[in-house]
């Protein structure tokens, strides 16, 4: 039921006309995959997915959206663009969701037969471990881009662009 749900919420990212509309359904696919990853038995990783993705970064791409609708006339289009009928078809699929997970913890099995539960220790472990050069290369790179958005925003500011 997740899966279909995620696959049915990315289809409505990809064919939707409204970036708002998108960002629906990109939070319900986000919950949808870490609705997948706890079924699994990987409870820590649909928290950080929860956390990271669906949280921080989504709020962050409605900022986006929000910053870059200004004027009037994109106020009055964001009023329409968010009526009540737009909310029905996340919301079933949140609905779909929410009713997996219910009956996942009411079943007592969080875990499906033959897999084990992978916790933060372990992830830790493998993050740290035999992939701790790999981690820390992809931390460089991520210090370096921001580094270098700062300074471009800060350039184009200066310059009054």
């Amino acid at each position: 039921m997740a899966a279909a749900v995620a696959i049915a919420a990315t289809l409505g990212v990809i064919v939707g006309k409204n970036p708002v509309h998108s960002l629906l359904n990109l939070i319900v696919s986000l919950l949808a995959v870490a609705m997948i990853f706890f079924m699994l038995g990987a409870p820590f990783a649909a928290m950080l997915e929860l956390i990271v993705y669906a949280g921080a970064i989504m709020v962050l791409f409605v900022f986006v959206v929000m910053m870059l609708n200004l004027g009037r006339a994109t106020e009055e289009q964001e009023h329409a663009w968010l009526r009540p009928q737009v909310w029905i078809g996340p919301g079933i699929l949140l609905i779909a969701l929410l009713g997996q997970f219910v009956y996942v913890m009411g079943s007592g099995e969080l875990t499906p037969a033959g897999h084990t539960t992978v916790d933060a220790k372990q992830v830790g472990i493998a993050l740290f471990g035999p992939w701790l050069l790999a981690v820390e290369l992809a931390s460089m790179l991520l210090l370096a881009a921001l580094v270098t958005a700062f300074h471009l925003g800060r350039q184009q500011k200066e310059r009054g662009e």
